[in-house]
């Protein structure tokens, strides 16, 4: 028998408020020194009294009117001053205690006016409403670094959610064009009473090409989400993998692209090292197989479809900058692209205005996910002349050293 889901249960914190807890504390540690200074008093007055000069016995002595005998004196001289300190004193500790209290009171709720500022904050905020700031003035303590801290994760979160509305709009946009091409060729074609057997099968064709680019953006969709939110450890199942293997195996995948637009592909990769069982690949990652071969062929597939007639490719494996480090670098010619975009490539959905060629605009976000969950970097400049070079390094084996360039024929 299935049972609804119980409500979740709200955390009610029961107690004083931090501003009373730190008030007790004060007048706690203010009541405690002035007791403890009203006792030192007391027995102060009382030793003191001890210390006075003795009389002769029978010397009258009177003590708030009160005769006492001469060798008595001292006791009593030593009563009536603790009496004293002891009145007094209680007053002065009553007042101590309450002054003790109030202003305790006042400089915490002036302290941690703040971190009220930062409660009342995020009960205003929402997924609407992610503008709101704390931007406290005055002295950088413990309480401005809080408060520091709290606007800086809400850019951060303010980033991310816009970042997701921008991220849902284009995916939702680029499935609706598909299915906008089916829903239109099927209308059209039962619209026409006389369609025959040729008309049909044009309508499927064009159905099949929308449904094939609907499911390539959807799992290009489902990779990047699986991608971005894995945390890889090195026990995934990784495996060697040689990327210059992998160039050449997704340049031969696009051979005949290659040859339509008649480009001229070069691959330059590091020369073997010899080892004890025979020559070891020179560029050498490991990582996820799959993903990594994805990381090239996309490169590469990128490089071709946004080139332009009669135009190059450059593909290079070897060493990187950095010590145990391989890097992969696709260059490509193609239109001039504006620097400061550069970057805007790796967002998911963005082709560039001036890039030429079609495809899904989740190519390089791809890439970037993957190499980030292989704990690599991954930077794009624009050539000279038109054009872009994708360069990716990760961390790896590398031996031997770089070999001239092959050209491979188209």
């Amino acid at each position: 028998m299935l049972r609804p889901a119980a409500p979740p249960r709200t955390r009610r914190r029961r107690g004083p408020g931090l501003r009373v807890r730190l008030t007790l504390l004060a007048t706690g540690l203010v009541a405690a020194v002035s007791a403890l200074l009203l006792w030192l008093g007391w027995m102060l007055v009382g030793e003191v009294a001890t210390t006075l000069p003795t009389l002769p016995p029978q010397t009258p002595v009177l003590v708030d009117d009160v005769p006492v005998p001469a060798g008595e004196i001292a006791d009593a001289l030593g009563h009536s001053a603790r009496a004293e300190v002891l009145q007094v004193g209680s007053v002065a500790f009553a007042l101590v205690v309450v002054a003790a209290a109030l202003v305790s009171w006042v400089l915490t709720g002036h302290v941690l006016r703040p971190v009220h500022d930062v409660t009342a904050t995020a009960r205003r905020l929402s997924a609407e409403s992610l503008d709101a700031r704390i931007d406290l003035e005055g002295p950088r303590d413990e309480v401005a670094e809080l408060a520091d801290t709290f606007d800086a994760m809400l850019d951060r979160l303010q980033a991310a959610f816009d970042a997701q509305r921008r991220f849902v709009a284009n995916a939702s946009h680029e499935l609706r064009t598909p299915l906008a091409v089916l829903r239109t060729e099927i209308d059209v074609t039962l619209a026409d009473p006389d369609a025959d057997v040729d008309e049909l099968r044009r309508m499927a064709a064009v159905l099949r090409d929308a449904t094939r680019r609907a499911e390539g953006l959807v799992d290009g969709l489902l990779l990047l989400a699986r991608t971005e939110a894995a945390e890889r450890r090195a026990d995934d199942g990784d495996e060697p993998v040689d990327l210059d293997l992998a160039a050449r195996g997704a340049l031969d995948a696009v051979r005949a692209e290659v040859e339509a637009r008649r480009l001229r592909v070069e691959v330059t990769t590091a020369q073997a090292a010899e080892g004890d069982d025979g020559p070891v690949p020179a560029a050498i990652v490991v990582g996820d197989a799959a993903l990594l071969e994805r990381v090239v062929g996309n490169l590469v597939e990128n490089a071709v479809r946004h080139n332009v007639e009669d135009g190059w490719i450059t593909v290079r494996s070897g060493p990187g900058a950095g010590p145990g480090e391989v890097e992969l670098v696709v260059a490509s010619s193609g239109p001039v692209l504006d620097p400061a975009r550069v970057p805007d490539l790796f967002e998911p959905f963005r082709r560039g205005a001036d890039r030429v060629g079609t495809g899904s605009g989740l190519g390089l976000s791809i890439v970037r996910a993957v190499v980030r969950a292989h704990r690599g970097t991954v930077s794009a400049e624009p050539v000279d002349g038109g054009g872009l070079s994708v360069r990716v390094a990760l961390p790896g084996q590398v031996s031997g050293s770089l070999n001239t360039g092959v050209t491979v024929p188209t």
